[in-house]
């Protein structure tokens, strides 16, 4: 996959030098070409660029890129302009990083995918997380077992949990189902929030758009990782 990593400092720099390990390509980016110098032998592409500057951002390779991550750290304003160029421009996947409570809230309304907080998600579970395709979240049980989110299977919308045989077929059991209800934030934006549906039974029914909290064996998740939606 290629991503596009705003924000070389301790987190950023360290989640860019994961992916690359990982097989990924990553263009860092940073205004502080200090910053840039310690990466620029780790990844793919290292860049001194000003992120909030729209011409200079139109430049990259928007297009090509799946994700592009603000993992500014430190300058608020700045997070918040960079976030909304590439917002702007209409990337596949925005993921930014809240500095606080109030930044976060900004961010929610200007409209990102996903909301991190370093301080709660190392750089190298969310570096892990990342290279798995379609898995919103996970987390690690042993060296050979997750617990994962992923977006329910195409093929599975409408069945109930007996019928679609994920237990007897890959050996994964299915704790829950998260569903996502569209409500207005603060600012009257419509946004997503998370509902989870507790204990689930046999007949529950998978319905499009839902997300299935998975747990089974590493390689067991990554066949059922590889159907297509």
């Amino acid at each position: 996959m290629k991503y596009i990593i705003v924000g070389m400092g301790n987190f950023g720099g360290y989640l860019a030098i994961r992916l690359t390990d990982l097989g990924h390509e990553v263009i860092g980016i940073d205004s502080d070409s200090a910053k840039v110098d310690l990466v620029k032998d780790k990844i793919t592409h290292a860049i001194t660029m000003d992120a909030t500057d729209l011409q200079a951002s139109k430049n990259l390779p928007i297009k090509d890129t799946d994700v592009v991550i603000i993992a500014i750290g430190e300058d608020f304003g700045a997070s918040i302009m960079a976030t909304a160029i590439f917002k702007q421009l209409n990337v596949k996947r925005l993921i930014s990083r809240a500095i606080s409570v109030l930044h976060e809230t900004v961010i929610k309304a200007i409209g990102v995918d996903e909301i991190i907080h370093p301080e709660e998600e190392t750089a190298e579970r969310l570096a892990k997380r990342l290279q798995m395709k379609g898995v919103l979240d996970s987390l690690d049980v042993s060296d050979d077992y997750n617990i994962i989110e992923v977006k329910a299977p195409e093929r599975y919308t409408g069945m109930t949990i007996s019928e679609t045989n994920i237990r007897e077929d890959f050996n994964i059991n299915i704790l829950t189902i998260i569903k996502m209800e569209e409500k207005p934030n603060i600012f009257g934006i419509m946004s997503k929030k998370r509902k989870v549906s507790g204990v689930v039974a046999g007949n529950t029914k998978i319905e499009k758009g839902d997300i299935l909290l998975l747990f089974g064996n590493i390689r067991d998740i990554n066949r059922i990782l590889s159907l297509e939606n």
